[in-house]
């Protein structure tokens, strides 16, 4: 497994799960030092990524781009796929299109998370989850295209009523029918919400985790909370899990810190 921490463009999420602000360089530098391998952007649209230089300054520093979050499309624009309006529909999907092509040629995949919406009284759950899976349908086909693979998120039931479990994850991607091309982020925080077991779920998941997100019971660093992640690494070793276990966590008591506390603990339970 290879490790990762999560860098935020978009100020206006500030006071969200990212344990990096802004600054790139500084963050790509104190990155490598600490013993990560990647960096995750959450960037306010595809065009971001090339503004921010941020590809060339982690290749400057030995460093992968281990996947780019599309919640920007969310926070500033209010876009997600299954909203009652089609335009709003429209943009999203063209939003995560785009940053879908703009991570392909750095091999990191595009995240759906907070876009994916969520069902309401305008939209019933069988309307959203319709408007979800054709938008899928079209998104995984345009990962296959580029090189790639799509991450899908599940979220918990204080952010989504839609997909919460990695079961009905799994559900989700068998009826869209892409599994090569869409996989699940399977986000430690969400999962001690929502899963009985995590490390159960993750067993369950086998090659369909394409991605992990770390962070500990309360969204701060690991180590901070009451998570057990022996178990938890243990399953993902157990499915010869590969990719990237990355640090989606709340910069406490500061950034550096928090980057400390999460490699630490990668390194005691999760690096290969």
């Amino acid at each position: 497994m290879k490790s990762s921490v999560t860098i935020s463009l978009v100020n206006e999420a500030r006071g969200g799960p990212f344990v990096y602000w802004a600054d790139v360089q500084e963050a790509c530098k104190e990155a490598k030092a600490l013993g990560f391998t990647g960096i995750e952007i959450f960037a306010p649209g595809p065009e971001a990524l090339a503004k921010s230089e941020a590809a060339k300054i982690a290749t400057d520093h030995g460093l992968k781009i281990a996947a780019l979050g599309t919640g920007g499309g969310w926070v500033l624009h209010k876009w997600t796929l299954t909203s009652p309006d089609e335009k709003t529909r429209s943009n999203a999907k063209d939003f995560i299109a785009r940053m879908i092509e703009a991570g392909a040629p750095h091999g990191a995949p595009a995240i759906i998370g907070s876009l994916q919406g969520r069902h309401c009284e305008s939209v019933d759950q069988i309307q959203a989850h319709a408007y979800l899976e054709e938008a899928l349908i079209y998104l995984s086909q345009k990962a296959k295209s580029a090189g790639t693979i799509l991450l899908f998120e599940p979220l918990n039931r204080y952010e989504s009523n839609l997909i919460r479990t990695v079961e009905e994850g799994m559900s989700l991607i068998s009826k869209v029918g892409q599994s090569s091309s869409l996989k699940l982020l399977c986000d430690l925080f969400h999962m001690n919400i929502e899963e009985t077991n995590i490390a159960d779920s993750l067993r369950k998941c086998g090659e369909m985790v394409g991605h992990v997100h770390l962070a500990d019971s309360n969204r701060k660093p690991a180590g901070l909370g009451h998570t057990d992640f022996k178990p938890i690494a243990a399953a993902l070793k157990e499915i010869n899990y590969q990719g990237f276990v990355s640090a989606e966590a709340l910069p406490l008591p500061d950034s550096s810190k928090a980057a400390n506390h999460t490699i630490d603990c990668f390194n005691r339970y999760f690096k290969s």
